[in-house]
């Protein structure tokens, strides 16, 4: 899976690295959380490109089972990327982003920068 480990203030961060094994199908979300939890991390940043092609197509019910089982497990899920135009394509994607973004467990950043500033001001 090929995540490293780094720290953000006081918060432990697995970061994925952009390319590898996809997130395609809900077997591979147990593969994803594992690695998170294998180094202890509070936060899975995981890079759009990583995210197989039904992922944002909300009726594949694979982001919800993703996000639910980070939030069971109290890992903190970060989609970073732009998904500008899936999101401008479709309503419920864009309810799905905003109401996520307005939580504390899930959220999706345009670029990794945009991500640790907004982890290091939760803080």
């Amino acid at each position: 899976m090929s995540a490293e480990l780094e720290v953000i203030g006081s918060r432990r961060v697995a970061v994925c690295a952009e390319d590898g094994p996809l997130l395609a199908a809900e077997c591979d979300v147990n593969d994803f959380l594992s690695e998170a939890m294998s180094l202890d991390a509070d936060w899975l940043v995981l890079p759009v490109r990583r995210l197989g092609p039904d992922f944002l197509h909300l009726r594949s019910r694979l982001a919800g089972e993703m996000t639910q089982k980070c939030v069971t497990y109290r890992i903190g899920l970060a989609i970073v990327g732009d998904i500008s135009g899936e999101v401008a394509s479709s309503d419920a994607l864009r309810d799905f982003v905003l109401e996520s973004n307005r939580g504390a467990h899930v959220w999706f950043a345009d670029d990794e920068a945009a991500f640790r500033k907004r982890l290091e001001d939760a803080a």
